[in-house]
């Protein structure tokens, strides 16, 4: 099958998260992703060892691209990278503040001289306002926007577990670029595209803070219950395991309390009647339910949160997802090759489509097509054994 963006090259001077995951999501459709490091590699590579010899990081976002290493620093380096744009229908860059126009490598100044290229360039904070050319990173943008204040138990704030203000900006670089792919087909038109990490996240946070300024306190913190629906979070069990449950309304309620609690009763109770009243009243709320589960295994109340039609799930570890019998049932995973003759699973693309099938593509080891690329770029035996180490 044909590849939505089979024949469009993507030029990537990116590092980190964001800009490589949304370079990732474009490999999946098929472009000619070409990710141009700094001599020494993308200093994610070595985030952890869990990966061969890259990060898990490193792994999960950049598959199915070529990596070609040039000093950006040397006039030569720098020139191959303006020769390599010039072949390119999207750049990509999220270097530190202002490296990108140091180098030549903004959109503006790619676009003066081809209109129809698709530049995006990710920032911490966007150009202009008191934090501009601030250095930005996830778990500061997740403090700056507020999500600390909502992620936690109690008095306690915690980060969330992965990087969601990176993922966020990458998701939106990622629907730009399709967006300007498609304008540019319509007009023949580029165009210049800017983010900034702590918009990508404002976007995600609208529903905290429409509850914040409507009510006059932000969302509280409840570990891992909902913050404004009741009974919406994890129970144990009495074999240990514990069970997600999420109620939604009061028919589900009640039939909660009558098929799986065992207590139809309970369902009227004057602090439990509403959702409002549940969540006024949590603690008592969860001792009713805790005492009663704990009297089952968490199978047996699997059974009965099925027969009442309740939304469950068992609590996962992160460790047993490539064995989750659901992803498992539906081919969901493949083993993709790392740098250190190793595999490891990863997941294809959650999008299923009649028209095309993601690509298969390795994690590339550092700079592991630059010879490749440049002779592309028509550089001779010579000029590449000068450029290259």
């Amino acid at each position: 099958m044909t590849l939505p963006l089979d024949g469009i090259r993507v030029v990537t001077v990116d590092h980190a998260v964001s800009v490589p995951y949304a370079g990732r999501l474009l490999a999946d459709l098929g472009a000619d992703v070409v990710k141009v490091e700094r001599p020494g590699g993308d200093f994610a590579r070595f985030y952890d060892t869990a990966c061969g010899d890259v990060s898990s990081y490193f792994a999960w976002i950049n598959r199915g691209k070529r990596s070609v290493v040039l000093d950006l620093k040397s006039p030569a380096g720098l020139a191959a990278a303006h020769r390599l744009v010039d072949t390119a229908d999207v750049v990509l860059a999220n270097l530190g503040p202002g490296a990108t126009a140091r180098l030549g490598l903004d959109g503006d100044t790619l676009r003066a001289r081809l209109p129809r290229l698709v530049t995006c360039e990710l920032t911490g904070y966007g150009d202009g306002g008191p934090a501009a050319g601030r250095k930005a990173y996830d778990a500061l943008m997740q403090s700056e926007a507020g999500l600390l204040e909502l992620t936690g138990d109690g008095p306690v704030t915690a980060r969330a577990g992965i990087s969601v203000a990176d993922i966020a900006a990458g998701v939106q670089v990622h629907a730009a670029v399709l967006a300007a792919l498609l304008h540019r087909e319509r007009t023949g038109e580029g165009a210049t595209l800017r983010i900034s990490l702590l918009e990508a996240l404002t976007e995600w946070m609208h529903q905290p803070m429409l509850y914040a300024l409507g009510t006059g306190a932000p969302p509280p913190r409840t570990g891992g219950h909902h913050p404004s629906i009741a009974p919406y979070g994890p129970f144990p069990c009495g074999d240990g395991v514990s069970v997600h449950l999420a109620i939604q309304n009061e028919r589900e309620w009640a039939r909660l309390c009558a098929v799986v609690l065992g207590d139809a009763a309970l369902a009227s109770d004057a602090r439990f009647t509403s959702v409002r009243d549940r969540v006024a009243n949590r603690d008592a709320l969860h001792h009713e339910i805790d005492r009663r589960l704990a009297t089952i295994s968490a199978d047996r109340a699997g059974e009965l949160l099925d027969e009442a039609d309740i939304a469950w799930t068992r609590v996962g570890l992160v460790a047993d997802l490539p064995d989750h019998p659901q992803l498992v049932a539906r081919d969901r995973w493949r083993r993709v090759a790392v740098p250190g003759a190793t595999t490891v699973p990863m997941a294809v693309p959650p999008v299923d489509s009649s028209a095309w099938a993601a690509p298969d593509g390795a994690v590339p080891a550092l700079g592991a097509h630059t010879r490749e690329v440049l002779t592309e770029l028509g550089y001779t035996g010579d000029e590449l054994d000068a450029l290259l180490p």
